[in-house]
């Protein structure tokens, strides 16, 4: 089993996106907490504001598999197959971490995401402050402690639950 996290973004619909998102990986496993849901503005372009959160599963699927379907659940809940960066979507799944695996070929990991956006470390720290990052020696709090605090984001009170 790996424990597997997994960030969840949407800005079209977003609460039922995310909601329906986290409903689909409770089906892949058993053992899933989710950290607060977050809402941010958009980073590289302008659109609606989106909710993201950080969802942490135990699985035995290989990466490759669970990125799979991850893909196709984005494809599911309409995302379009040939979405680009900066643009609004219905969702999308990244996994940011995948046990201790370290890949330097497309989809890396952990995901450079972790390194860059407030939306993905701050949920992240919530799960699982303590965890070092592969192939780095700092925890995911320590990363947290220094990163630049300067993009908008703040913890919504929605249940994201289900």
């Amino acid at each position: 089993m790996s424990t597997v996290y997994i960030s969840l973004g949407s800005n079209i619909q977003r609460e039922y996106h995310i909601h329906a998102a986290i409903f689909e990986l409770k089906k892949i496993s058993s053992a899933c907490r989710i950290s607060r849901l977050f809402e941010a503005e958009p980073v590289g372009f302008s659109g609606p504001n989106f909710f993201n959160c950080v969802v942490e599963i135990e699985t035995s699927l290989s990466f490759d598999t669970l990125q799979q379907m991850l893909k196709e659940l984005e494809l599911q809940y309409g995302r379009s197959p040939n979405a680009q960066k900066n643009q609004s979507r219905t969702l999308d799944l990244d996994i940011l971490l995948f046990g201790d695996v370290c890949r330097d070929s497309a989809p890396v990991l952990p995901r450079s995401d972790i390194y860059k956006f407030a939306f993905v470390l701050w949920p992240l720290t919530e799960l699982c402050p303590d965890r070092v990052i592969p192939g780095d020696d700092r925890t995911v709090a320590q990363l947290w402690q220094s990163f630049e605090h300067s993009q908008a984001l703040w913890p919504v009170e929605i249940a994201v639950t289900v």
